[in-house]
């Protein structure tokens, strides 16, 4: 097991490095979205409805800032792009935790979340700058290590502090967001930029201009899959958590814990599963499996009493459903990319993400007002089956097209 760990870790840059330590302080005060739900039914005497809307709200915000970050990536560099974002993210959520009225909640959320979004195509193509080819799937691994190590500690931190006052989170989260962009700016030197606005090192010639993202129709057609499989990642964010409290009379402490294994479990597990799957089947392969076991991790909440063991035995499929998926499909997108594109790219990918945290949100708790949770599960449980076998077919396409070596 350490011989694997070794290995998982080995031949990654400093800079990768320092830049997944970035990710780990932000992502740990990552407190106020996994209870927002909660926070707005429970403590601002909001319906479901209503707070589903402002998680959707939330999403249009993300569409409006991935397309500003990965535009603004391409031109004028990542750098810049991440240290605003973080600090800037910070202040919005300490505003946000003054909110009062809906309409004042609504337009915070959406200013923040569309500052907040820029930050990540900029991380991507960070990410891709500061790696190397045959180890850039294990750099966005470590990313992810780094925010799910710290989405393992937010949601538990934020489950004590909820107890004592909701207000706490908001300033924990900002502060955090703050914190990490003042480390990145001390301690992780800035990527050059030639003209054009591709990162590069001093050395680079300057980036022909090639065929942009928005063209890649079997690209777009990935976009379309991965923005449904994340309508079905987003319950865990949105409904979930208030199924926990309500159905399952979970407190917050413990659903701080039960969503807190899930970023830990991934921390401990991810970069060794990686490390031996990769390139053992097509990366369209592994997201496929993945989104079958999001399925079942649902499907569970009908199959077992409402007790608290449904948590837990929901958290298993659905973090090894992460596993299987999330990883291959920053694999998936960063292969179709190039250096003068890869903020397109990257902005396409975190736009499908954007666009399901405004439909799933919204249209849940819509649904779940009228047919219940019971119903809602067996929803869910459809489109994610659905999608897997989108997954499946488009992979089917990929190795018409490419008989004899399809990496994809």
């Amino acid at each position: 097991m350490l011989s694997l760990y070794k290995k998982a870790f080995s031949g990654l840059s400093p800079s990768t490095w320092l830049l997944s330590l970035v990710l780990l302080i932000n992502r740990s005060g990552n407190m106020v979205l996994p209870f927002l739900t909660i926070y707005l039914t429970q403590h601002m005497h909001m319906s479901i409805a209503q707070a589903g809307l402002v998680v959707g709200i939330f999403g249009v915000g993300s569409i409006f800032g991935a397309l500003l970050g990965g535009r603004l990536s391409d031109k004028i560099g990542f750098y810049p792009i991440q240290f605003w974002s973080l600090f800037l993210n910070g202040i919005l959520f300490i505003i946000l935790g003054q909110m009062q009225t809906m309409l004042q909640i609504s337009i915070c959320t959406f200013v923040l979340s569309m500052v907040g979004d820029a930050f990540r195509p900029a991380n991507a193509a960070a990410t891709a700058w500061y790696s190397s080819p045959e180890n850039r799937v294990r750099s966005y691994s470590l990313n992810r290590l780094a925010v799910n190590l710290g989405f393992s500690i937010g949601p538990a931190v934020g489950g004590m502090l909820a107890g004592i006052s909701y207000n706490f989170l908001f300033w924990a989260d900002g502060l955090t967001c703050i914190l990490a962009a003042l480390l990145m700016r001390v301690f992780l030197p800035p990527g050059k930029i030639v003209k054009g606005g591709a990162a590069a090192d001093t050395t680079a010639q300057e980036i022909p201009k090639g065929p942009s993202a928005y063209k890649d129709v079997l690209y777009l057609l990935f976009a379309v899959l991965v923005t449904f499989f994340a309508m079905g990642f987003f319950q865990l964010g949105s409904i979930v958590p208030l199924y926990f409290k309500s159905a399952l009379h979970l407190s917050e402490f413990y659903i701080g814990i039960v969503l807190g294994s899930n970023g830990l479990t991934i921390a401990l597990l991810e970069m060794i599963l990686v490390y031996k799957l990769e390139g053992t089947k097509p990366n369209l392969t592994f997201i496929s499996r993945g989104i079958l076991l999001t399925a079942m991790a649902y499907l569970s909440f009908n199959l077992l009493p409402a007790w608290g063991i449904a948590a837990w035995v929901y958290i298993l499929f659905f973090t090894f459903s992460e596993m299987f998926s999330m990883p291959f499909m920053n694999a998936f997108w960063i292969s179709r990319s190039q250096e003068h594109n890869r903020g397109q790219y990257a902005a396409l990918y975190t736009i499908a993400y954007s666009v399901a945290q405004i439909v799933a949100p919204s249209l849940s708790a819509y649904l779940v007002e009228r047919l219940g949770f019971r119903d809602w599960w067996y929803v869910v449980t459809g489109w994610c089956l659905l999608t897997s076998l989108g997954f499946m077919l488009l992979q089917r396409k990929f190795s018409a097209q490419n008989p004899v070596h399809n990496p994809l």
